[in-house]
This record gives structure tokens, C-alpha cells and sequence, in this order.
């Protein structure tokens, strides 16, 4: 059997280096992020992001799941004080969790990998509806912040049938 013929070849790796690449700051106030793969149409979003110390996010529903690899720091849901999230912990959120992210005040904060699907659904401190947090908003959230901070737009990779990097 021969190989099957492409529509799309992939000549080059898409490959991104967060150690090379700048940092978009605050982000969301506290979080930093590195953009990794950002799909609106599909509602996908890989993201790199630092979390400072005393990082509370909103309360949030999920509509699909989440990956969540925690590198360095710690962190919790409030919700699960007793399972704290370190270093070389992996995280797997059904779709449907609610919960609310934080980082220890007193701690060193966090730095994780997560692959998320679908959307967050935020909510206030009284269950009052905020906003909807996807991929498209995490999108247009980072290009905000980056040209605020001089970065341009930030190198992450946009999917399709001509994958490629942001430009």
C-alpha cells in the first residue's frame, strides 16, 4: 500500500520555543501567557501561562475539558483545597466542572501548559453571569495586551488547511 497523496503538505515543523519567545503580560491581571495554538473556529486553545501569587479567577464553567500540566508553583480550586496542583501534576477536567482557580498569597504561584476545549463560562462571587471566555476572546485578549506592551503580535500557530504562525 502507498502512501496516501496530501491536499496539504506540511513542509516545515510548526514548532514554538517558549523560552525564546516574549512573555504577554497581565493577560488577565496576574496571568502571563505564551499563545501556543489558538483555534476560534473549532474553540480550541493551547496556552503556556505564568499565574502570580494570590491569582483568583473567576468562578467558571466548562464546556469541554481541559488538560492542565502544572511545571513549576502550585496552585488549587477553591472548591478542592485538599488537592493542590504542583509541579509535574497533570489535570483532567471533564466537561461540565465548575470551579475557581487560585494561587497561594503567600506562595511562589504557578506555571502550567493547558489544552482547553470549548469555552469558560465566569461567573461573580454571587453566581452572576460575566462573561465567556474562548479562544477567540483569549485571542483577542492577548493581541490587546501584547500591542499595549510593544510585543506586536505575539508568534503562535493558527490552524487550518494552510497552518501556519500568526503574522
Amino acid at each position: 500500500m502507498a502512501l496516501p497523496e496530501t491536499i496539504n503538505h506540511q513542509d516545515f515543523l510548526l514548532t514554538l520555543d517558549t523560552s525564546t519567545l516574549p512573555l504577554v503580560k497581565n493577560a488577565l491581571p496576574g496571568v502571563h501567557i505564551w499563545p501556543l495554538f489558538l483555534d476560534a473556529e473549532n474553540g480550541v486553545w493551547v496556552i503556556r501561562a505564568k499565574f502570580e501569587p494570590g491569582v483568583v479567577l473567576p468562578k467558571h464553567f466548562h464546556t469541554g475539558t481541559v488538560h492542565f500540566y502544572t511545571t513549576a508553583g502550585s496552585w488549587h480550586y477553591l472548591e478542592y483545597p485538599d488537592q493542590p496542583q504542583t509541579a509535574g501534576s497533570y489535570l483532567y477536567e471533564p466537561g461540565g466542572s465548575v470551579h475557581t482557580f487560585a494561587t497561594d498569597a503567600d506562595g511562589e504561584g504557578a506555571d502550567g501548559f493547558m489544552v482547553i476545549q470549548g469555552c469558560n463560562v465566569n461567573f461573580d462571587e454571587d453566581g452572576n453571569f460575566i462573561n465567556i471566555m474562548d479562544a477567540g476572546w483569549i485571542e483577542m485578549m492577548v493581541l490587546e495586551a501584547a500591542r499595549a506592551q510593544g510585543l506586536g503580535v505575539p508568534k503562535y500557530i493558527k490552524p487550518g488547511a494552510d497552518a501556519g504562525y500568526s503574522s
